[in-house]
């Protein structure tokens, strides 16, 4: 009883604190996800440590509140893919992939640089390398959605190279832990079973859901069902993600915006956006965004591995700016376009931290590291959306 008392206060605490951040935030001119960010590193560890109190320590509380935490990012990146128009977006498809490529080799090449001349070994640095460079396309979303920049040419472009970034990044960082644990994972053999599993799903999600999303919700529409619509598409879109996963060796988030992406090409796009906007932004997104805050511990740096992190953090923030804002410069859009997408790929989240926890749990990267990954996680977060709120001041709108 006590930890579901404890469960119940805690989202409270969380939802009002990230409602009244984002007002804060709005009133001084900035996008809320920058008030819900701050206010989540001022939740968290870093300064009030709310799962160190004694009401929120029983149970599994903090558990709980992460669940719903990653629920939110696969809603909100629904949302996303929801709000975007499939035929703009092929246009941009070449620009996306060839500023996503150039923006994770710039990075990888920087990040292992940095982590060689630190005394990391060449395993070692390549994954830091590999796991410095996945984009954060929630963060980005998040803001394109606040400033309705969505369906913009910069927006698509953006939104697109970060899914095309994540699924660059997990496919080389499955192909490294593949080659690196060959008892594991067959060597290079098991590489060949990472792109096959990938082609696989994304060829199986886009025809079920080109094939059947258009008849599946004029059928379920007519039924006499409560909210029968908007609840077919929430086990549509957690099954997407789920797939992605289990099946294709990807990020959930990915399946979910795939999964937005096709309902969106459906007649009842505009139902179903309105009907699952209020639970995604009145309980998931905001924690969500509060977690990130959650998870970071500041203060389990040392002095020591101080050099580290701020070399790590301008690496993060070097390397996304310029290898995918000339990406997007070679690829025909012009200097200040090239400059908003680079800037916009530069927040980091819940791919980082995926790709940080298996190089700590392979024994690649110490557990310092895994603190400075978390760090740049947030220092990225918190940039972002200022940095693009301040580069898009004049709006170029579709």
């Amino acid at each position: 009883m006590e930890s579901s008392l404890g469960f119940l206060l805690v989202l409270a605490i969380i939802i009002f604190s990230a409602k009244a951040a984002g007002y804060l935030s709005i009133r001084l001119h900035q996008p809320a996800v920058l008030g819900e960010l701050l206010v989540g590193l001022i939740l968290g560890p870093t300064m009030i440590n709310l799962f160190g109190l004694e009401t929120f320590s029983h149970g599994h509380v903090q558990e709980a509140v992460f669940y719903l935490a990653e629920a939110g990012v696969i809603f909100l990146m629904f949302l996303a893919g929801l709000e975007i128009d499939i035929s703009e977006m092929r246009k941009l498809g070449k620009t996306a992939v060839v500023t996503a490529a150039l923006g994770v080799a710039v990075t990888v090449s920087l990040g292992t640089t940095v982590a060689l001349a630190f005394n990391f070994s060449a395993v070692s640095a390549v994954f830091v390398g590999l796991i410095l460079t996945a984009t954060s396309v929630s963060i980005a979303a998040q803001t394109l959605i606040e400033l309705g920049l969505v369906r913009t040419s910069v927006g698509l472009v953006l939104l697109t190279a970060a899914v095309a970034d994540d699924i660059i990044v997990l496919f080389l960082l499955s192909s490294a832990v593949a080659l690196t644990a060959p008892a594991a994972g067959n060597g290079p053999a098991a590489v060949i079973v990472i792109v096959l599993r990938m082609v696989l799903y994304l060829a199986g999600a886009v025809l079920i859901g080109a094939l059947a999303f258009p008849r599946l919700v004029r059928r379920i529409a007519a039924l006499p069902i409560s909210e029968g619509l908007i609840a077919a598409v929430v086990v549509v879109t957690l099954l997407y993600a789920w797939a992605a996963e289990a099946i294709g060796g990807m990020a959930a988030i990915t399946g979910a915006f795939l999964a937005g992406l096709l309902f969106s090409t459906t007649p009842l796009r505009k139902t179903i956006a309105e009907g699952t906007h209020t639970i995604t932004y009145g309980l998931l997104v905001p924690i969500f965004f509060i977690s990130i805050g959650l998870k970071a511990n500041a203060r389990a740096l040392g002095r020591d591995d101080l050099a580290f992190t701020l070399a790590i953090v301008a690496v993060a923030i070097i390397g996304k700016i310029v290898g995918c804002g000339l990406g997007a410069r070679l690829s025909g859009l012009s200097n200040r376009q090239a400059l908003r997408v680079g800037i916009g790929m530069v927040s980091r989240g819940e791919v980082q931290l995926i790709a940080a926890s298996i190089g700590l749990r392979m024994g690649v990267i110490p557990d310092t590291v895994f603190a400075t990954m978390v760090i740049v996680v947030l220092v990225t977060a918190l940039l972002t959306p200022a940095l693009l709120r301040a580069a898009f001041q004049q709006k170029e709108r579709a």
